[in-house]
């Protein structure tokens, strides 16, 4: 399924300081547009295997989100606010290369946090993420 235009709109308004990283500062939803929220994603793998890499935790979190949203016929362009809960610094080069492979020139919201534990002690990342289709 790929997103109709006018489901998700993405805005960076011109009056507003640009945003910080890859992300927009205004995301809106058409009125007749189901909304998908779904549990955070982390970076366990297709063996349930979580690795000690906070790396590849990223890219395996990354992998899953896309593969979730595939499971409700919906894409990338469907999201429209990502939280990002990590324990550990964000290397954002390898960060931003996996996002922004997935979400393109009009990313979604994004809210990031660093936090001392998330709900296993090996994890070190997990990404709450929310679509609209």
């Amino acid at each position: 399924m790929k997103t109709n235009p006018t489901t998700v709109q993405r805005y960076n308004p011109e009056h507003i300081a640009k945003p910080v990283g890859s992300y927009s500062h205004v995301t809106k939803i058409s009125r007749n547009a189901e909304l998908y929220v779904f549990s955070g994603q982390i970076g366990i793998d297709s063996n349930n295997v979580i690795p000690d890499d906070f790396n590849q935790q990223v890219t395996n979190t990354m992998n899953n989100i896309v593969d979730l949203l595939s499971s409700q016929n919906l894409t990338p362009d469907h999201v429209v606010k990502i939280n990002i809960w990590a324990t550990e610094e964000i290397n954002w080069d390898h960060f931003y290369g996996i996002w922004n492979q997935v979400f393109g020139p009009t990313p979604p919201s994004m809210t990031v946090a660093y936090i001392s534990g998330l709900g296993l002690p090996e994890l070190k990342i997990e990404l709450d993420v929310w679509a609209a289709g």
